[in-house]
């Protein structure tokens, strides 16, 4: 009786042991697109700024590095008249994006068309507005390199046509750090870490992490090896590329209550030209062609 015993405890606790943890059965895609990326925001904006700079809202969206393609399905939920093109070099990212974002999307997903392909060169119809979000143009680490790449953003799009970017710096961005967020209404924590930085190049290495509450990890989920670009190096590339005007725009910031430590950001991005130094910073490029 006793010896029956000890097996079924063996079992129970074997079964225990091969349980996977919330990290391997996490989603990374999922993960990404839940903590870093807010596209009805970044609809939002492009469609305001460019209309506040041509007059008219734009239809046709091209996405570079597009990835999942999250962004081009928002872009065309909002009008039956929108269309969206997505480029990126990761055929299984795109494959994962069609069955999980297209195929959901019905009618809209139908107008996002994806190419697997090089920024560089991939063929696209022109576009009102190109997007590259998410910073992953720093993977262009020389001059000649995002010079090319500006040169063929402009080339692909249509006449009055706008580029949109985002860029991130401060004293924050060119140190070493690892920075942990809850992520609203989910049960794990987003790690973003900063390797290793040279000041030299300006190349760095950072990482992202999932931590969940049974303790485990999904270690470096995603890894980019950067050249972290600074706002006066992309503006006088983009007016090499032919971009007619480069504009930067900032968000504003106000006071919060009396708990709150810092400035609380109001989502409302304004055209600067000068600006006080922060320890980190995120802005938006809009270039126009």
């Amino acid at each position: 009786m006793g010896k029956s015993k000890n097996k079924q405890a063996g079992r129970k606790n074997k079964s225990a042991a091969a349980k996977p943890t919330k990290a391997q059965r996490a989603d990374h895609h999922v993960l990404y697109q839940k903590s870093v990326q807010d596209p009805a925001t970044d609809v939002a904006l492009m469609l305001e700024k460019f209309t506040e700079l041509r007059g008219h809202a734009p239809r046709v969206l091209r996405e570079d590095f597009c990835g999942t393609a999250l962004l081009s399905v928002e872009w065309c939920r909002g009008d039956k008249a929108r269309t969206a093109v997505g480029v990126d070099l990761c055929e299984s990212t795109l494959n994962w994006g069609r069955e999980h974002n297209l195929m959901p999307a019905g009618e809209a997903g139908r107008r996002v068309t994806l190419i697997h392909g090089n920024v560089l060169d991939a063929a696209a119809p022109p576009a009102d507005m190109t997007c590259a979000f998410n910073f992953s143009y720093n993977a262009f680490k020389d001059r000649t390199a995002m010079l090319a790449y500006f040169r063929a953003a402009h080339a692909g799009l249509a006449d009055g046509g706008v580029l949109a970017m985002d860029v991130y710096g401060g004293q924050e961005a060119i140190d070493t750090m690892e920075e942990e967020r809850e992520v609203e209404g989910e049960k794990f924590t987003y790690v973003w870490e900063q390797e290793k930085f040279n000041p030299i190049t300006h190349e760095t290495l950072c990482h992202i992490h999932f931590d969940f509450p049974d303790g485990s990890r999904l270690e470096r989920a995603f890894t980019y090896e950067w050249r972290l670009w600074t706002l006066p190096e992309l503006r006088e590339l983009l007016t090499e590329a032919g971009f007619s005007a480069v504009r930067v725009f900032w968000e504003v910031y106000e006071e919060g209550d009396e708990d709150d430590e810092y400035m609380v950001g109001t989502g409302r991005y304004v055209e600067v030209t000068e600006v006080e130094p922060q320890q980190s910073w995120i802005a938006y490029v809009f270039a126009e062609k």
